[in-house]
């Protein structure tokens, strides 16, 4: 959940001088081979909408000392559209943007699962300065990845549809999907990959991106192997979450995206509960009539129902727990190492997320995963450095191109 963070995400390359000083752009280690895709095909169609050289990167960037050290390779930008399945498990077509570095040598694939966005032209397959993809995600890829980053449904190829804003099997099937219509086209177009796969993101993209790496590990593990993933400040627990909001007494700044999410569970798992179940009046008809951007109070306890708040918070609105339980994703095994990125001072996606992925995982014998605090940072605030550490993370692990 992350309302225009591509602006502080973008930023990162402002301290990316700092990366070559940490000596991290050597290093890997081998991963066992990636079995076979499937035969179904994904990839519908490409289209190639850049092409970009270090230098040309380095005058996007605003010529920052040291951005040359990793904007290494000139980049290819191509949109595609792929086949995937909507909520209801329906065919739909979806899009998402490439950018590949431009070497003979393999390199790894990076799956990128963006942040909030609130307009289709912040897309990644849009390729427009608004999008993450096109300052972080580029760099990436110049560094020597090829970067998938997939617009989700409701963006792109299937802005007909409304996202749905924080569903968990939606957002990873996506994200697989994309995974697999970019092995499709890199085997077309003749782009060496070689068998590393690495998965990142931020707010939403880290619960994304956490959903993803579940999903592989658990369902597709003879199809994919993730090298680490690397997610930030996502919202994993979904149940735990609804409560601290539902006890909140308080303004809370970010309300209207929680609504948000509140309204896609409803439709998702058709509930179709009408917002006056939800919320008190007059907020009930505002929403109603102008959506969950509506003029509403703040304060959980003035915005929503007493009997709706109760019903979360003693357990009896078993229906409505069970949706916030499916879409929980911190309570599992991860295979492959994990780096768990959040600021402290959090108060869109509480620090709390984090932490209780960590004490999850690691009471269930993961020891390979990690919990990196982010000092007093908000959930804005905290976007350097979790670039930063992303970047130093997987140069643990990453087969580096000549």
């Amino acid at each position: 959940m992350l309302l225009s963070s591509h602006k502080y995400l973008n930023s990162f390359y402002l301290f990316l001088p700092f990366l070559f000083s940490f000596g991290l752009l050597f290093g890997g280690c081998k991963q066992e081979a990636v079995p076979a895709q499937p035969a179904d095909t994904y990839l519908v169609n490409s289209e190639k909408i850049g092409s970009y050289k270090p230098a040309d990167l380095s005058r996007r960037l605003g010529n920052v000392n040291g951005v040359s050290l990793f904007t290494r390779f000139p980049v290819n930008v191509y949109k595609i559209t792929y086949r995937t399945a909507d909520a209801t498990g329906a065919e739909v077509n979806a899009s998402g943007a490439i950018v590949v570095p431009v070497t003979s040598q393999p390199v790894a694939l990076l799956s990128h699962q963006h942040g909030t966005i609130t307009s289709d032209q912040s897309a990644p397959s849009n390729y427009t300065s608004n999008s993450e993809v096109y300052a972080a995600g580029t760099v990436l890829a110049s560094s020597g990845y090829v970067v998938s980053a997939p617009d989700y449904l409701g963006y792109g190829a299937a802005n007909n549809l409304a996202h749905p804003y924080e569903h968990r099997a939606t957002l990873a099937s996506a994200s697989r999907d994309m995974l697999r219509a970019v092995r499709e086209f890199c085997k077309k177009e003749k782009v060496k990959l070689n068998e590393q796969l690495f998965l990142t993101g931020y707010s939403e993209g880290g619960y994304a991106t956490m959903s993803l790496h579940k999903l592989l590990e658990e369902e597709h593990s003879d199809e994919f192997t993730v090298t680490a993933s690397a997610p930030g400040a996502g919202a994993y627990d979904k149940t735990e979450f609804a409560k601290y909001i539902l006890n909140g007494d308080q303004p809370l700044s970010f309300i209207s995206s929680y609504l948000w999410v509140l309204d896609t569970y409803n439709k998702v798992y058709d509930l179709n509960r009408p917002y006056s179940y939800y919320l008190n009046e007059p907020y009930a008809s505002r929403v109603q009539q102008d959506g969950t951007n509506a003029g509403i109070d703040t304060n959980p306890r003035k915005l929503f129902a007493d009997e709706f708040r109760n019903s979360v918070l003693n357990g009896s609105d078993s229906k409505l727990l069970q949706t916030f339980a499916d879409n929980n994703v911190y309570d599992w095994q991860p295979k492959a190492p994990v780096a768990l990125f959040h600021g402290t001072d959090d108060d869109f996606v509480p620090f709390f997320n984090s932490q209780n992925a960590y004490d999850a995982m690691r009471k269930r014998g993961a020891e390979q995963v990690q919990l990196i605090p982010i000092q007093g940072g908000n959930h804005f605030t905290a976007v350097p450095q979790f670039a930063l550490g992303m970047f130093s993370f997987f140069e643990q692990f990453r087969e580096v191109p000549e």
